[in-house]
């Protein structure tokens, strides 16, 4: 038959970093595409007595819950939460299927067809997908290492109108980049004063490296969390493991009752078990020394890419120094094409994400993301030396013609 899908799958655009995976996937190359936690890593045997833990509570742990997610871990949660200046209730909480999800049902009860909506330039791919998806009209505003420019911001609150505004100003995908104090209060200051929701995205804020100083997040600083700007939302899948995919949305409690309205529509509740497993992994566990491990062993791996591109790609590529996160964030030299680059480096057994999805207007062609805390430091060696191979084959064919 002829099948009459909706008009918004129009709007749906395939993931790079999921096409670059499934091309990956069984293959002899080394990706360093997607953001990927490393493996060694991940607390097993601390998980797996979790759910023993839930288990022997008896047959209860296997019922339907509550949508707005497990009690006592959003009670933890919560006490963690005000350890960053976040004071919140568990009626200012929302428990998702990642922070994925919490990002898709604020886009569902806040956004119309039309409605514009302000992102960084570059962003997160996956953020693009959701809000283009709604119909909404995405419109980037400038960035720089600090953060959004707030003349930008400015001029394009009072050009677009925007309704709500997506940001992650802390280590953030793609570029790692943490903003300024500075920044940060002059878009709380502008969304405050023309009426703009701001959704703060924090996957990554856990993941500073060295001595840095945390930054504040923006929900901190707001008058919130009851009649606040700023929707909050962060993930076990960094600091714990992906696989169980919990987040958490924290804000005014209406807009917790709008989503969770919304996510009974979707999927009645995300994962109880893997809620009380998390609960009891918090009770028993020490994250905090985990988080601390992590952060070490992250902080090598970040140094030891830095090395590497200097020592293979200076002529190529500049890039930023991240201070945190997951990602590096390269510009390569006038000629190169990421596109290009990318088919060349997959013949050599190395892959990467090419930056132009992360753009929501007029990307440039020369601008890539990198991952690396996936990668052990053999494995890293070996790609970095596979995708210099790539660049000098492309530069060679550029001389060529």
């Amino acid at each position: 038959m002829e099948y009459r899908f909706s008009e918004s799958t129009s709007r749906f655009q395939s993931s790079a970093v999921r096409d670059i995976l499934k091309l990956t996937q069984g293959n002899a190359v080394i990706s360093f595409a997607g953001g990927l936690p490393a493996e060694q890593f991940f607390p097993l045997e601390a998980v797996k007595e979790a759910f023993s833990r839930v288990f022997d509570k008896g047959n209860g742990c296997l019922q339907y819950g509550l949508t707005e997610g497990y009690t006592p871990l959003r009670e933890k949660l919560c006490e963690r939460m005000s350890r960053k200046g976040i004071n919140a209730t568990p009626d200012h909480m929302i428990l998702t299927t990642g922070s994925q999800q919490a990002i898709d049902l604020l886009a569902r009860i806040y956004l119309d067809p039309g409605d514009v909506i302000l992102v960084e330039r570059p962003t997160y791919l996956a953020a693009l997908q959701v809000f283009q998806a709604r119909g909404a009209r995405v419109v980037s505003v400038d960035s720089d290492a600090d953060g959004m420019l707030p003349e930008d911001l400015e001029s394009k609150i009072r050009e677009h109108k925007p309704k709500m505004a997506y940001v992650i100003p802390t280590f953030s995908n793609p570029t790692g980049k943490v903003w300024t104090l500075e920044r940060r209060k002059a878009l709380l200051r502008l969304c405050q004063s023309h009426g703009i929701l701001i959704l703060e995205d924090d996957p990554y804020g856990e993941l500073r490296f060295g001595e840095s100083v945390p930054a504040p997040t923006l929900f901190s600083l707001d008058e919130g969390p009851d009649g606040g700007v700023v929707v909050y939302t962060s993930t076990f899948s960094k600091i714990v493991a992906p696989a169980l995919r919990t987040g958490w949305t924290i804000a005014d409690k209406e807009i917790i009752r709008q989503m969770a309205r919304m996510k009974q529509a979707a999927d009645l509740h995300s994962s109880t078990m893997d809620q009380q497993a998390l609960c009891r992994l918090m009770e028993h566990f020490d994250l905090e020394s985990h988080i601390a491990l992590i952060r070490r062993e992250y902080g090598q791996r970040l140094q030891l890419m830095l090395t590497l591109l200097d020592s293979h790609l200076r002529d190529d590529a500049h890039w930023n120094r991240p201070q945190g996160g997951m990602f590096i964030w390269l510009e390569l030299a006038h000629g190169l094409n990421a596109a290009e680059l990318l088919k060349e480096a997959v013949r050599e057994g190395a892959a990467f994400v090419p930056g132009d999805s992360f753009y929501a207007e007029t990307p440039p062609g020369n601008t890539l993301r990198m991952n690396f805390t996936f990668a052990d430091d053999e494995t890293m060696r070996l790609g970095i030396e596979r995708l210099s191979r790539a660049v000098q084959t492309c530069r060679s064919d550029l001389v060529r013609g």
